[in-house]
């Protein structure tokens, strides 16, 4: 591919190190008809080089680009609790589709210990998504920016719901990043103490994982837009 890219012009797509601490750029070609694919790293139309194989174009001005808001999204719930596992499911369809920069998808199901932890460790924000009941009709969206109470509060290593997550951040001494909530009205509700496991969704919870999909991405949009804009 030297040969066929010598002298091109690339648009720089991403700046990584591997294990031996070696600088790699990643460019997309600029006249590459399907250049929008190499925001999803698709092989034919994203190419790494050393740095010292890129050169500037002539006149060109080094642009200095602003780092790119952190956002992470983190999935919640038991699967095998029925509609609980409503927020698994959305993060597994997110994780399979092209994120921007800076967006981490994760599915952290029942560990709110390791959640809490991830939440200090300088996101600009955090979108959860949830089963949460709200008294609407099952498979019903809203989006909840919970508020945690200044006045300390038992926090709960085995809690999963939203506010004993916060809650735990603040016990371990972090302060929560802006913090919102997609949830999920519940059709069934399982509590851990049932005999019984049930590893699928309501009809109307999962016919809501598109919607949430979708609204998470806008969500995503416009955290990324607001803090690149400060």
């Amino acid at each position: 591919m030297d040969l066929a890219l010598a002298g091109r012009v690339a648009v720089v797509e991403a700046v990584e190190r591997d294990y031996e601490d070696r600088v790699h750029v990643a460019v997309s070609i600029e006249d590459d008809p399907g250049r929008d694919l190499a925001g999803a790293a698709t092989l034919g139309h994203r190419f790494w080089f050393a740095v010292d194989e890129l050169e500037p174009l002539p006149g060109a001005e080094p642009a200095v680009a602003a780092p790119a808001a952190r956002v992470l999204v983190a999935g919640i719930g038991n699967v095998f609790l029925g509609d609980d596992g409503f927020g698994v499911e959305v993060a597994r369809r997110l994780a399979d589709r092209p994120q921007p920069a800076g967006v981490e998808v994760a599915d952290y199901g029942i560990r709110g210990m390791d959640l809490a932890c991830a939440m200090q460790e300088g996101w600009a924000a955090v979108v959860l998504v949830d089963a949460a009941p709200l008294g609407a009709a099952p498979g019903t969206l809203a989006v909840i920016e919970p508020e945690v109470a200044d006045e300390p509060a038992a926090p709960d290593a085995h809690g999963m719901d939203p506010a004993s997550v916060l809650r735990l951040v603040r016990a371990l001494g972090g302060s929560p990043p802006r913090t919102l909530v997609v949830a999920c009205e519940p059709e069934t509700q399982m509590s851990g103490a049932d005999p019984d496991v049930l590893v699928q969704l309501s009809a109307p919870v999962a016919a809501a994982v598109d919607g949430a999909v979708a609204l998470v991405e806008d969500l995503v949009a416009e955290l990324t837009e607001t803090e690149e804009g400060k």
